[in-house]
């Protein structure tokens, strides 16, 4: 009898350890990808250059994956290692906490998740299998932990003057990299406003709307109404600038967005993605729409895959940078990478040398560089990430 428990129980056994051992790492090496197609050749201008820029990335979902971001890993696209070679002054976390089934960019319904199989699989904390909120809360504690751990090497950035700690201490060159913290959907509201407090208290400074699907905030570009902000939306978003709190409308519906541009006191982001007179896919924004963000003071981030820029090569994205100069001017344009959000890539953010390079290439000038890189984010992030009541009504421009 002995014999015959046992063998199931083994089978039981090696089961567990490959869904909690080796599961995860083997999912997001499926999905988070680097293309191996050659890359462009670097200039001795464009090191130079790289290394005198203060670069921000607007968005990656490394705090959703099972790594130790301090070290340097195979996995994924980024880590503290990657970002200190990339020479990456600010990187902004987001908190991805539900997508669907079948992920598409045309039509989603919210009557699914992927996230809680791989919450389970990477056993995070028991509070977080049934709570979306939870979910987020823990990468705000993933984060801090690892700043905490890194001897200075990665600080959290919440308010004004920590950012401004930040660049001062990277002004010889090389210092710590900063992280600040975004949440990709506001379905972790769970319905109630008093959770933005929370989230806020926790450290985050930016939230998208939506993500894949039509929540109780917004309407998706992905969803299958795609309609606009909901009544409850509507006291979402002024308490986001009350608090200081960034608004993304990245994967917004048209009528989102068209909703908030209309509505906002503050300047806008376009966190990660692309525009659709260089790349004619759904997420991108229109012309109108990059013309009514740039009138909120905000900024776009151009991505690095091929739902953004049609293209993995720096040199799409470089274009995409371009037609967003050239419509409404150089202060609007940023990067946003998605990094680690279940894409295929050129260069991981060791390589952001590259977007240096193509930039050269279309002829942009060391000081637009300077903007694109970072400078335009940094300036967008210092103004977002303070109350309202301390920085006054009026919208940035």
């Amino acid at each position: 009898m002995r014999k015959r428990f046992w063998i199931p129980l083994a089978v039981l056994g090696l089961a567990a350890v490959g869904l909690f051992g080796f599961g995860p790492g083997y999912l997001e090496n499926s999905m988070n990808k680097i293309d191996g197609k050659e890359s462009i050749p670097v200039s001795a201008e464009a090191l130079a250059l790289h290394k005198t820029l203060q670069i921000v990335d607007l968005h990656s979902d490394t705090l959703m994956w099972q790594r130790d971001l301090l070290k340097a890993s195979n996995r994924g696209h980024e880590d503290l290692p990657r970002l200190e070679a990339g020479n990456v002054a600010l990187q902004v976390f987001s908190s991805v906490t539900k997508t669907p089934r079948g992920q598409n960019y045309d039509g989603n319904g919210g009557d699914s998740d992927n996230i809680t199989p791989l919450v389970i699989a990477q056993l995070q904390p028991l509070r977080t299998w049934n709570s979306l909120l939870e979910r987020s809360l823990w990468h705000g504690i993933k984060l801090d932990r690892a700043a905490a751990g890194s001897g200075g090497k990665l600080v959290k950035v919440a308010d004004p003057d920590g950012l401004d700690a930040l660049l001062a201490a990277r002004s010889g060159g090389k210092g710590p990299v900063g992280a600040m913290l975004s949440i990709e959907g506001l379905q972790d509201l769970e319905g109630d406003i008093r959770n933005l407090d929370r989230l806020h208290a926790a450290g985050f400074r930016m939230a998208g709307l939506a993500h894949f699907f039509d929540n109780d905030v917004a309407g998706s570009m992905h969803g299958i109404n795609k309609g606009g902000l909901t009544p409850f939306g509507r006291q979402v978003v002024p308490r986001m600038e009350e608090l200081g709190m960034i608004v993304d409308i990245a994967h917004c519906s048209h009528q989102c967005v068209a909703e908030v541009l209309a509505m906002a006191r503050r300047p806008v982001v376009f966190s990660h993605g692309g525009v659709q007179a260089t790349c004619k896919v759904n997420r991108n924004l229109t012309d109108p729409e990059i013309v009514g963000l740039a009138r909120t003071g905000g900024v776009v981030g151009i991505g690095y895959w091929d739902g953004a820029v049609c293209d993995t090569s720096p040199r799409a994205t470089a274009k995409a940078i371009r037609h967003v100069r050239d419509l409404v001017g150089i202060d609007y344009v940023a990067l946003g990478s998605d990094y680690d959000g279940a894409t295929t890539v050129r260069f991981d953010t060791s390589g952001l040398v590259q977007v240096t390079q193509a930039l050269l290439d279309e002829g942009f000038s060391p000081e637009e560089i300077r903007k694109v890189m970072g400078g335009n984010a940094l300036r967008v992030i210092r103004a977002g990430i303070v109350p309202l009541a301390q920085a006054g009504a009026a919208p940035a421009q």
